[in-house]
């Protein structure tokens, strides 16, 4: 009888950003976002030169979780997922950790999206969803095989999940989501009239 396996698994994690501990007031980190927006001249005009719609302090403040205490709480929370994450895939980290590299707001109005990307010179990114209103896009996540598939035929529309195109994850307020750095994904325009609202990260090996 013949076998087959699947090989070359991409991992994806999912959990609640306060499983280990309530240390983070989704209430509090909601408003924080938007104090911050308010307050962010630098950012909101990189915003504009760049294209950007609404806004994100990617470009403009380096450093919430020394300004903020609220971040400070979010980076002790993702500092515990990312090192559950980061024993999963069995990495050889040599004694040295994975430390917080960035971390910065996403603020999408409706029609506002991230084309497809990825986050180069890092190892985990990852992103804790602060607000996502009914009929806001999920996340798209890409299969990375796409550069090699060549003449390969599309595949059935309800094919097996692990191999499809591009899955759709669709998190929830207070979630946080990780993978490894080089996963292309992208967030499609967001077809609701309220903000989506959310924090991104990206962890690098020290």
């Amino acid at each position: 009888m013949a076998e087959i396996e699947s090989l070359f698994v991409t991992r994806l994690y999912r959990a609640r950003l306060n499983e280990y501990g309530p240390g983070v007031d989704e209430e509090e980190l909601h408003d924080s976002c938007y104090a911050i927006m308010d307050d962010d001249e630098a950012g909101m005009e990189w915003c504009q030169e760049n294209g950007y719609p609404g806004y994100t302090s990617y470009a403009s403040l380096a450093d919430l979780p020394w300004r903020f205490p609220i971040f400070a709480a979010v980076k002790e929370a993702l500092d515990e997922h990312v090192a559950k994450f980061a024993e999963d895939l069995e990495f050889n980290l040599d004694g040295r950790k994975l430390v917080l590299e960035d971390l910065w707001i996403n603020i999408l109005p409706e029609a506002g999206g991230h084309g497809s990307h990825i986050h180069p010179h890092s190892v985990i990114s990852g992103t804790t969803y602060v607000s996502m209103p009914e009929g806001t896009s999920a996340l798209k996540l890409e299969d990375p095989r796409h550069a090699m598939m060549m003449a390969a035929p599309p595949r059935i529309k309800d094919c097996r999940r692990d191999l499809k195109a591009f899955i759709y994850v669709k998190p929830e307020i207070g979630d946080v989501l990780l993978w490894e750095s080089w996963l292309r994904h992208e967030v499609p325009a967001n077809t609701s009239e309220f903000d989506r609202v959310s924090v991104s990260f990206n962890y690098k090996w020290e």
